[in-house]
């Protein structure tokens, strides 16, 4: 079945300038649709696929109504949002999506991101967009969005963004035209790694490749853990060894880099070979110095860079976490194996540094193994060595291998 790219705006407002971006990706070789998710008017330029077709496919009445009303346009942005993501899966499904790229505003780019961020890790998106140069967690969030900044506002063709829009084109063209090789079919594993824990996670994952395995490893900065499990989901990922799990701490601590409270869910409720440990608990994380919130000014602070500050958790917020994870573990219906360094959970947490505290991490060790409820199938194990010892990488690995043979 032939394949195209899907050119989408607003192209009411945005007409012309995705006719340009659909110009230049046929020069380069790529076939375009024109989608237009307009919801104020009819559009400048007409578009392969209408407005009425894409809200067509909003899975109530009163949404397919609202997306096309012309009434409150925050309203129908919303209506429209979610009608794009049910025609792109659906476009996807039947095998005629090779890309995805939109141009647009504020509205444009809440509008359109959420449909790119529904479809599969690996399928080519570019979105160019005013909003790009902030934060953009909320467009991008745990997805593969390439977010290219207009530098213009999306508003008329000129020298500048002429540009813009003909760069992003052609690196959708060279995304569809020249894609990544094939899997080369070797079971993936996804880990979870901080700076203060990559010794450990190297060993496990040099040990664990020179297994045949294929080992992704995620940054634990809340969207790292967020990206890991959504593969999980997507049965992308076959077994997990989530090492670091800091990103607890900020959740329950109120720091920067913290996970969903669904977290640990997605890998449970799949059930696939489960290893884990408590890495990098010791500390919440933060922006420069300046922005650490006065509440925490006077605790024990490190300034990682200039523009990250960590915080060592107390023993109380300790016991916090290992409750909060406690109760994830004790969903479980399939086998999981809980290792702890009783020496120190990050290199900053060691004889010698800044956050060694050994009472915190008893804390912390002591509450995991009073409120995680034990079975025959999955355990919480002490261990006398410190998270970045090499002994300690060879038990994960060692209970790794040894739980999918379970």
């Amino acid at each position: 079945m032939p394949q195209s790219v899907y050119a989408v705006a607003t192209m009411d407002t945005k007409g012309h300038e995705l006719a340009f971006v659909a110009e230049c990706l046929r020069r380069a070789g790529v076939s375009v649709t024109l989608v237009d998710v307009g919801v104020q008017s009819e559009a400048s330029v007409t578009p392969d696929v209408d407005r009425a077709t894409v809200a067509a496919v909003h899975p109530t009445a009163g949404g397919r109504g609202a997306a096309l009303a012309q009434g409150d346009r925050s309203t129908a942005i919303c209506a429209m949002s979610e009608a794009l993501v049910g025609f792109l899966k659906s476009e996807h499904e039947a095998g005629r999506l090779s890309g995805v790229i939109g141009i647009g505003g504020s509205g444009g780019t809440a509008l359109i991101t959420p449909a790119m961020r529904a479809l599969p890790v690996g399928l080519p998106k570019v979105m160019v967009s005013t909003m790009a140069s902030g934060n953009t967690t909320p467009y991008v969030g745990s997805s593969d969005i390439t977010l290219m900044y207009s530098v213009v506002d999306v508003a008329g063709l000129n020298s500048v963004s002429r540009r813009v829009l003909g760069n992003a084109a052609a690196a959708m063209a060279g995304m569809v035209r020249f894609p990544a090789p094939a899997s080369v079919g070797k079971p993936t594993l996804g880990m979870t790694m901080f700076g203060v824990t990559t010794p450990c996670v190297t060993k496990v994952r040099d040990a664990l490749e020179g297994q045949g395995f294929d080992c992704l490893v995620f940054h634990a900065t809340g969207t790292g853990g967020d990206a890991m499990e959504k593969l999980v989901e997507a049965g992308l990922i076959r077994g997990v060894l989530d090492v670091t799990t800091t990103e607890v701490a900020d959740l329950v601590v109120g720091g920067v880099l913290a996970c969903t409270p669904t977290r640990f869910e997605a890998i449970l409720d799949s059930g696939v070979p489960y290893v884990l440990s408590v890495g990098a608990l010791d500390m919440v994380n933060f922006g420069a110095i300046e922005t650490v919130p006065e509440r925490f000014r006077g605790r024990k602070l490190h300034v990682h860079n200039a523009h990250v500050t960590l915080m060592r958790t107390t023993a109380d917020e300790n016991r916090q976490c290992a409750r909060f994870i406690a109760g994830k573990l004790n969903r479980a219906t399939a086998p999981f194996r809980m290792l702890i360094p009783e020496k120190g959970v990050s290199a900053l947490d060691a004889p010698g540094q800044p956050f060694f505290d050994p009472e915190a991490d008893a804390a912390l060790f002591d509450e995991l193994e009073a409120a995680v409820e034990s079975n025959k199938k999955s355990s919480i194990k002490r261990l006398p060595y410190h998270i970045n010892d090499p002994a300690f990488a060879g038990a994960l690995v060692e209970e790794f291998l040894n739980l999918r043979l379970e």
